[in-house]
């Protein structure tokens, strides 16, 4: 069978300088900006109309009252909610989970911690606590080392607040844990000819199982080290065109050459990491991105981004399977 290559959308290397909100919170805070801005607007169009009244009012009057006044308008605090981020995998290791709360569009500070939760991590089977790096100042709670998920399995992430936000103090996310392709190898590749400097292309090669649809989720590592660190930098990807395929060195990652702290040089390792995500998940890290992208003010407000944390928490506890694959760059000439 003739293969198809998939066609990823791929993460941006989107950053703000001096921020260090998460996309989570940049995405929600948009919205209610934009919702502020609005409510704002109606309030002014009324003002304008109540204007029109004063018109009919002698000359004099007018030339009287031409006077200006400076208004001092209060824009309403959003309401705080909890955030989770965090994940689980097939591999051997410590996960965390982290949680914050959201802040008014306009707090400069980075987003307040939760701490002393209660967490777990159950799939019906077996539970697992999860611990404060620092207790009662970090908000990171992680696994043991040990702990690795399987796939097929639903986990369920249960959290216990000692303090409530919104009125909640119990707070749960489930996510499945699907399987992914064994990849088989990678291939390193670079286009001179796209965007100012070249983009390196990071090719899969692997058999698409053709009994279901599967979302696809792509991390890159340069020797040992991940260079799509953030939610805004992986690719992901649906089955849709390559379901039961093979898959024949379909490009899924792409490196602008001209961020000097990405390039490849010959010698170094490069690992991808494929994931077997849910559609849940594979919806959320778009949105998320598309997010991400529409950042400049006047572009028009986000959608909410949905997630699967419960009673109005954002974000996305997830659970996915890794494959890897890796190779060392060649001798290309950029």
């Amino acid at each position: 069978m003739k293969s198809k290559e998939i066609n990823p959308v791929p993460g941006s290397g989107f950053r703000v300088p001096g921020l260090t909100y998460h996309p989570l919170h940049i995405a929600f805070r948009i919205s209610h900006f934009a919702y502020r801005t609005s409510h704002f607007a109606l309030r002014t169009s009324h003002f304008a109309s109540r204007l029109i009244h004063f018109s009919l009012l002698p000359a004099f009057l007018l030339v009287l009252s031409s006077c200006t006044e400076r208004i001092d308008v209060k824009l309403d605090e959003t309401y705080t909610r909890l955030v989770v981020d965090g994940a689980i995998a097939t591999d051997t290791s410590a996960y965390s989970i982290i949680l914050t709360k959201t802040a008014d569009y306009f707090y400069n500070n980075p987003s307040p911690v939760v701490t002393n939760a209660t967490i777990r991590v159950t799939d019906g089977d077996s539970i697992w606590i999860l611990h404060e790096t620092q207790p009662g100042s970090s908000g990171i709670y992680m696994t043991d080392t040990g702990f690795y998920g399987k796939t097929g399995k639903q986990y369920t992430l249960q959290i216990e607040l000692e303090d409530p936000i919104d009125d909640h103090t119990f707070y749960t996310s489930s996510c499945f844990l699907a399987p992914v392709a064994r990849l088989d190898s990678i291939q390193v590749g670079f286009q001179p000819d796209w965007g100012k400097e070249g983009f390196w292309e990071i090719k899969c090669f692997a058999q698409e199982p053709g009994n279901e649809t599967n979302y696809y989720m792509f991390n890159l590592f340069r020797n040992d080290t991940l260079i799509t660190d953030s939610i805004t930098k992986v690719s992901i990807s649906d089955d849709k065109y390559i379901n039961g395929s093979y898959i024949r060195g379909a490009g899924v990652i792409y490196i602008d050459n001209s961020y000097s702290w990405m390039r490849l040089h010959a010698g170094d390792k490069v690992t991808l990491k494929m994931s077997g995500i849910t559609k849940e998940y594979y919806n959320f890290i778009s949105q998320v991105q598309f997010a991400g992208f529409n950042i400049p003010f006047f572009q028009g407000p986000p959608a909410n981004v949905e997630g699967n944390i419960s009673d109005g928490g954002v974000g996305f506890f997830a659970a996915y399977s890794n494959s890897y694959a890796s190779t060392t760059v060649g001798n290309i000439s950029p």
